[in-house]
């Protein structure tokens, strides 16, 4: 590696190119609330870049049952008042109404949310989960349908996560094109608790740069400052934005959005998706570097970087994981990328639920149950690395196999003459989706 290489920055292009530039803003911007007066004024700029009287956009009866009908849409379980979203909808017109008259009235009050804990994939932790009730989701989109373009337009390129018209898979395709472009040197970033730990009073002074609508910017608090009902007590939270509120992807971002900034300043090739994010850098001086600014913001902004988990990796040495992925270099010094550990993990779990021996149904319904999950789990993994798939379908029909063994009544495992009396093709024959057959298709295909 040459010495240029080891202290200049990274010669990729990564500027704060701005992510919603207004005229891309149109499409998704929720038309209840965002005219074509508004948008022209989010484009062309408003004075002081600072929004006004924004609060009765919110309680316009249009706004809630927007998004009352994306709550609806989206189902959920119900929160602390046990009103289902089934029951919302029953008189979804009489809420509305009666929301408005809330918010607008300044009466309004957010229940305690509901926390529930749910398992991660792959591990013995659990994670926390906030359920807020059905009229709180309400009101929270609709108040992200209000703000969601102001601070869209000034999202950096970078950003992935919770974003109209980006996703997991355009964070992975950015990832696997700058390890082409020979950026290797990957600071593996985790920021510890990050939902549980934003500082509220910082973020409310990240709302009021361009939110000058104080009834609005109170309404946000009050959310933030509702209480967490744990099924024996209910806590005022001193920090955090819950996982699981309709409000809280938008705010991580908000929040976020300097530290983006910041990288791109400095020509560091960050991607992030939420609280997940990589820089990928060309050296490990430029590496070292990138993680003591990000160190230094973080604790400058009331965050921690978990101290196990974050980490400078060379993918040639070593691999790392991002969104459900492993990426690493193979013994022939080819980089690929693979369902990390603790998605085929994850996967397994779910297919052994739904392949017991004991399962009384008929092997063709098996297997209807069994292709929901591997259809939608080769959606997002298609573009893993070939040997990838083979072991798994071979490992899935042994389960098959031993569903089968056991109604002749016989004892483990799909194994020896198991494969002769019912062979690959037989459940080929049978409907199985075989995750192999899916991705040659995959890449002989014209767009794989």
């Amino acid at each position: 590696m040459s010495e240029s290489s080891e202290i200049n920055p990274s010669s990729v292009p990564v500027t704060a190119k701005q992510g919603g530039e207004a005229h891309g803003l149109r499409p998704w911007a929720e038309p209840a609330v965002w005219t074509e007066r508004m948008l022209t004024a989010l484009a062309e700029g408003v004075k002081g870049g600072v929004w006004f009287s924004l609060i009765d956009k919110v309680f316009a009866e249009r706004t809630l049952r927007a998004a009352a009908g994306s709550v609806v849409a989206n189902a959920g379980a119900a929160g602390v008042d046990h009103v289902s979203v089934e029951e919302f909808s029953n008189d979804l017109e009489g809420n509305v109404r009666e929301l408005s008259k809330a918010v607008r009235g300044g009466s309004y009050q957010p229940n305690a949310i509901r926390r529930v804990f749910i398992p991660k994939p792959g591990s013995s932790e659990q994670r926390p989960l906030g359920i807020p009730t059905v009229r709180d989701r309400t009101v929270q989109g609709a108040i992200r349908y209000v703000i969601e373009p102001i601070f869209e337009k000034e999202f950096a390129e970078h950003s992935y996560g919770f974003r109209p018209g980006r996703g997991c898979k355009d964070a992975l395709r950015q990832v696997d094109s700058l390890l082409k472009d020979g950026l290797v040197y990957v600071v593996d970033a985790d920021l510890k608790s990050f939902f549980d730990t934003i500082p509220h009073e910082r973020l409310l002074g990240r709302l009021r740069e361009r939110i000058a609508d104080e009834r609005l910017v109170r309404l946000i608090e009050s959310f933030l400052k509702a209480g967490i009902f744990d099924g024996v007590e209910e806590n005022e939270p001193e920090a955090g934005a819950p996982q699981g509120a309709v409000l809280s992807p938008l705010l991580s971002n908000i929040y976020l959005n300097p530290l983006d900034h910041i990288m791109a300043k400095q020509g560091m090739a960050m991607v992030r998706y939420a609280d997940d994010f990589v820089i990928l850098c060309r050296s490990q001086s430029e590496a070292e570097q990138a993680l003591q600014q990000v160190r230094q913001w973080c604790e400058a902004e009331g965050l921690k970087l978990h101290p196990i988990k974050t980490k400078i990796v060379d993918v040639r040495v070593e691999g790392f994981d991002f969104l459900g992925y492993h990426f690493a270099t193979t013994r022939k010094g080819r980089l690929t990328r693979w369902p990390r550990e603790k998605s085929l993990d994850k996967l397994k779990d779910t297919i052994r639920t739904k392949t017991k021996r004991t399962n009384g149904h008929s092997l063709r319904v098996i297997i209807v149950d069994v292709n929901q999950t591997l259809i939608g789990w080769f959606g997002y993994f298609k573009h893993s690395c070939a040997s990838t798939f083979k072991p798994l379908d071979g490992w899935i029909r042994m389960r098959l196999r031993s569903v089968l063994r056991y109604r002749i009544g016989r004892k483990g495992r799909g194994r020896g003459a198991d494969h002769q009396r019912y062979p690959n093709m037989f459940f080929a024959n049978n409907g199985y989706f075989s995750l192999e057959v899916a991705h040659r298709m995959v890449c002989q295909s014209p767009s794989g």
